[in-house]
């Protein structure tokens, strides 16, 4: 199943703009790949599902130093372990991505509900039915990355 890049950019240029606004980093888009939703031990996850004219989630991924250091930079205090007032940082940093994904596709005519966020943390394989799962990697500071994980539904 082939995902139209339209309805993958909107995800892209919200991940993208709004790291840059609540992390102060300029986060490199990497090459989209498509890739297997499964996650080792030191991930932490957020998990959004979107619903609407498209339906699907969004899994963002960080390792555990990478998630550190985002909720860090969200709060402005060091984050050395990941408590309840650091994945609820990161958390609302995934509500953020995709409120703002949705209002870009709102200016495409395309209506779209996004659900509240979850946390994941740990070894965690999903699985999509009718969906491809599209990994998009951002990267920032010399090797810290971020992965995007769009899946949507019969498109």
């Amino acid at each position: 199943m082939t995902v139209n890049v339209e309805y993958i950019n909107p995800f892209l240029m919200a991940s993208s703009r709004i790291i840059k606004e609540m992390c102060f980093v300029e986060a490199k888009i990497g090459k989209p790949y498509i890739k297997e939703p499964i996650f080792l031990d030191n991930t932490i996850i957020i998990i959004i599902g979107f619903t609407g004219k498209i339906k699907g989630q969004v899994l963002i991924a960080f390792e555990h130093d990478v998630a550190c250091d985002i909720a860090s930079k969200m709060i402005m205090m060091p984050v050395t372990e990941m408590d309840d007032f650091a994945k609820s940082a990161i958390s609302e940093l995934g509500n953020m991505i995709l409120g703002n994904a949705a209002t870009i596709f709102s200016t495409q005519g395309i209506s779209m509900d996004i659900t509240p966020p979850t946390v994941g943390t740990g070894s965690m394989a999903f699985t999509h039915a009718q969906a491809t799962n599209i990994c998009i990697p951002l990267e920032y500071d010399n090797n810290k990355k971020i992965e995007i994980n769009i899946a949507i539904k019969g498109v």
